[in-house]
This record gives structure tokens, C-alpha cells and sequence, in this order.
């Protein structure tokens, strides 16, 4: 049995029904539970904790905790984050300590939760705790996954969507910490955070706990066991629910196993713009680093294929310049032209990645084992990719997931060094 605590500790399942990528997220079934119960039942496992309760903005996820008899407030649907719906929980909460616990986290162990509290109290001078586990170089360049090194003493030095620590000279001399969005806040933090200027880390990382380093709080972070994956597409469902019924879901592609890249070009290697002289040519703006990208790519093994719904002589000369003998122009059913270009390549789905930018792309995203959308992306087109990039269509896109190939398959110092690029450099074209 844990001692008392020295203090109040509330948990507060944020649960959001308007999900971008999985509407309704928090009453997902799950082994015949919604998946916000599953959250709650774990957390009441929490020892000392005086209250327990799921904030939401919707009323059917408010029936939904009340039917399975759990504590429920209704808060704004205007809240940017979720620490700001926290801040309108504490009015009504008393508490010194406050837990946020995803609502889209299942199979979170009570634990790790009990470790977060306990480290809070050992410390007081601690103002946010937070919890990261140890994860390898394939998983650290997904932008998706948020990265933290920590100080001496546990503390968050930075967090970030890069791989962090940057391994100048490649190798496996850097060691990665996977960020688990999981905070324990102290009342007068709670307090200060809405007034708190955005500062520009987060609007560039889009990690709101930079908001929180900007204004010199400590945050620490407390090394637990990896964790299991949560839910945020239709995709991580099924995987967690194959989990929790006991069964090894099937292993999902990771960048490292990536043979052939397949770009769209209008609105992923250009801009989408579509210009034209005066003699009616058609002229397209190209990136630089993308052709730069593309070439590294193919000296170090990946092969780059070219897949396009137009067909001009612009096109074609770029390709040609480029020294790319996987090309499709003119093409109308995506999904077929991708696989005709992996028969060509010698590559599986499984080691295949597309990168596009609008409806068109759907199909090809299908049949890949990786898709990518482009920052300015439709928000449908991102909801159905394995991953969105941070860069948008025609200023570097494709360099960005390029690098991130390369890192997760160990070449870095080809684009990180110059011993590196000049091993390629005698090959490369822009």
C-alpha cells in the first residue's frame, strides 16, 4: 500500500469528440467498452488519487461516462489545448496536483501514473512533470514523434518533432527519448498557463509544452518502460484493440524498411501552380533540394519514382535531368501506375512510401505502405497518409522525407557531412 500523499492529486481525462482523424474517438469500441472507460477504470487503479474525472465539450461523451458511472464536467468547445481546458477543470476541482491523461490512451499503465504523482511530490520545486521512454534512430526521425533530451538531473532541456540529439557524425552515438504526452501540473502553473505568450517554438514545433520552457519552467521528465501505441487514426484503433484482446497486430512499415519513394509532382515538387509563356509553354517551379533529395536517395538505395496525372515536356525534362528512369505522365488510375513502378523497382507495398498533396493521391496512398502528405495538404488527404510533413508542397517537401529516410536507415552523414556528400557528390544534381 503507497503511503498518503502530502497533498491533493486530481486526474483529468481530456476527451475530445471532434477528432480530425477519428471522429467520435472517445467512444471508440473497444472489447465492448468505449474507449474513455477504458482510460478512466485505469486511472481510478492510481493510488492517492483524490479525483477522477473526463472533461469534454461534447454531451455524448458526457452521457457516455455517466452510463458507465464515471465523473464527468462539460467544458468550452474554444479551448486551444488541452491545458487550457485543465485551467477551467480547477475551478471546480480543488486540487494541488493535476494529472492530464489523454482520453485516447488505453492501454496507459496506472503506474507510470503513479510514478508522475510521486515524482511531483518528491520535489516541490518540480512545477510540470511529464513522462519519456527510450525509443531507437527509425523512431526518432518520424515527425510524429515527439522527441526530449533531458539534463543531468531529469529535467527537459528542449522537446522536439526533429531527431534530437542531431548525430553530427552518424553512427549510433545518439541516444533518443520518445516524449509521453502524459503532465502532472501544480495548481499555481495551471493558474499562470493561459496568460503565458505563445512564444515561437511552439508555433513552429506546434508542441504546446515549449510554451512552458519559454517562460522558464522546469519540466520533468520521469523515464518509465516504452509504452503502447495510443489512438489516433482508424489504423492505431485496430491496433489497439488487437492488443487488448490479446493478439500480436501486424507489424507496420517503418521508414528504415523503405525501398522506393513514389512523388506526385503538381503540388508536392512544384507549388501547384501551373504558368505559361507566351508561346503557351507550360512552366513549373521546381525546388532545388528535392532534386538534391532525390539523388541522394538513389545513391544510397532507395529508388525515386516520378508519378504524375499530367504529362509535359517540362515534366520530362526535369525527370531526365534528375537521371530518374522510374516515371509515369499522363496517368489516371494512381493505384496501378504504383504498382506497375514497384514491380519495376523490385519493391514490395511494405517498402514503399508516396508522398502527395490532393484527392488524386487517395489511390496511391492505398497501396503504399507509407503515404505522406505535404503541409498545406487538404485536411482529408492528412487524415488518410501515414504521416504529414512539415514542409509544404514545392519548398523542399520531398528533401524533408528524404532525410528522414536516410536517418532511419543510418546514412545521415550522406546529407549531415561533408565526408559523407562528397563519397555522392561526383552524381549529384540539383
Amino acid at each position: 500500500m503507497s503511503n498518503p500523499a502530502p497533498g491533493r492529486l486530481a486526474i483529468v481525462i481530456p476527451a475530445r469528440y471532434a477528432s480530425t482523424r477519428l471522429p467520435g474517438k472517445p467512444l471508440a469500441d473497444i472489447l465492448g467498452k468505449p474507449m474513455v472507460q477504458h482510460v478512466y477504470e485505469r486511472a481510478l487503479q492510481v493510488p492517492n488519487a483524490h479525483a477522477v474525472l473526463v472533461a469534454t465539450d461534447d454531451t455524448r461523451v458526457a452521457d457516455a461516462v455517466h452510463a458507465f458511472g464515471g465523473r464527468c464536467l462539460m467544458t468550452s468547445p474554444d479551448h486551444p489545448s488541452g491545458t487550457d481546458r485543465l485551467a477551467e477543470v480547477m475551478a471546480q476541482v480543488d486540487a494541488d496536483v493535476y494529472i492530464n491523461l489523454q482520453g485516447d490512451e488505453p492501454l496507459v499503465r496506472p503506474h507510470d501514473i503513479a510514478l508522475l504523482a510521486d515524482g511531483m511530490w518528491a520535489d516541490p520545486a518540480v512545477q510540470v512533470g511529464t513522462l519519456c521512454h527510450p525509443i531507437d534512430a527509425r523512431e526518432a526521425a518520424n515527425p510524429n514523434t515527439v522527441k526530449v533530451v533531458l539534463a543531468t538531473n531529469g529535467d527537459a532541456l528542449y522537446f522536439s518533432r526533429s531527431p534530437i540529439p542531431y548525430p553530427r557524425d552518424g553512427g549510433d552515438v545518439a541516444e533518443y527519448l520518445k516524449h509521453v504526452g502524459v503532465y502532472a501540473y501544480r495548481r499555481d502553473v495551471l493558474a499562470a498557463y493561459a496568460g503565458l505568450p505563445q512564444p515561437m517554438l511552439e508555433r513552429a514545433e506546434k508542441l504546446e509544452q515549449l510554451r512552458l520552457l519559454a517562460a522558464g519552467m522546469r519540466i520533468r521528465a520521469f523515464k518509465v518502460e516504452p509504452t503502447g501505441p495510443g489512438v489516433d487514426t482508424p489504423e492505431c484503433l485496430e491496433r489497439v484493440r488487437a492488443l487488448m484482446a490479446g493478439h500480436e497486430p501486424e507489424q507496420q512499415p517503418t521508414l528504415a524498411d523503405i525501398k522506393l519513394v513514389i512523388t506526385d509532382v503538381d503540388g508536392v515538387l512544384t507549388d501547384g501552380g501551373i504558368y505559361y509563356d507566351a508561346s503557351g509553354e507550360c512552366l513549373k517551379r521546381f525546388h532545388v533540394r528535392d532534386g538534391l533529395g532525390m539523388r541522394l536517395l538513389e545513391e544510397n538505395g532507395v529508388r525515386v519514382a516520378v508519378l504524375s496525372g499530367r504529362d509535359s515536356p517540362t515534366l520530362r525534362k526535369r525527370v531526365a535531368d534528375l537521371g530518374l528512369t522510374l516515371c509515369a505522365f499522363g496517368v489516371k488510375d494512381k493505384a496501378a501506375a504504383c504498382q506497375e513502378l514497384m514491380a519495376q523497382a523490385g519493391a514490395t507495398a511494405a517498402q514503399t512510401a508516396c508522398i502527395g498533396d490532393d484527392s488524386i493521391d487517395l489511390p496511391a496512398f492505398a497501396v503504399c505502405g507509407m503515404s505522406f502528405a505535404v503541409a498545406d495538404a487538404p485536411i482529408y488527404v492528412k487524415a488518410s497518409a501515414t504521416g504529414v510533413l512539415a514542409t509544404r508542397g514545392g519548398e523542399g517537401a520531398f528533401r524533408e522525407l528524404a532525410d528522414s529516410i536516410l536517418l532511419a536507415q543510418g546514412k545521415s552523414q550522406v546529407f549531415g557531412t561533408a565526408e559523407g556528400y562528397s563519397a555522392n557528390a561526383a552524381r549529384m544534381v540539383q
